[in-house]
């Protein structure tokens, strides 16, 4: 795998796992919780697990694509974690904006 396709791959499996934890209700994408729906610290620590889990495959990545890894500071860390907060705002706009106006607009037309 070149390079150039292993960054695109990265970019798009980082987008998709920052939005996965906004558009679910189970707990770890596994397990039911007791109230139904999970809250929003869980989906934080998941989205939290997620930003790491996609630290180490872009580790994996860089590994398999240069034989070796460069040692990064706080700064690469501030910005890659600020990145993954921008890759999740659509996730986190359905999931506080647009479900509840799609149940008000459910309801509305329940009534008629």
């Amino acid at each position: 795998m070149s390079s150039q396709l292993s960054v695109w791959l990265l970019l798009g499996l980082s987008v998709v796992a920052a939005n996965l934890p906004w558009l679910g209700d189970r707990l770890f994408f596994v397990l039911t919780p007791a109230s139904g729906n999970k809250g929003n610290g869980f989906r934080l620590l998941e989205w939290l697990l997620l930003y790491f889990l996609m630290g180490g495959i872009a580790f994996g990545f860089e590994q398999k694509s240069t034989g070796n890894t460069f040692t990064q500071d706080w700064e690469f860390y501030a910005v890659t974690l600020c990145l993954f907060a921008i890759f999740a705002l659509p996730g986190f706009l359905y999931h506080v904006e647009l479900k509840a106006q799609l149940a008000r607009v459910r309801r509305r037309r329940q009534r008629v």
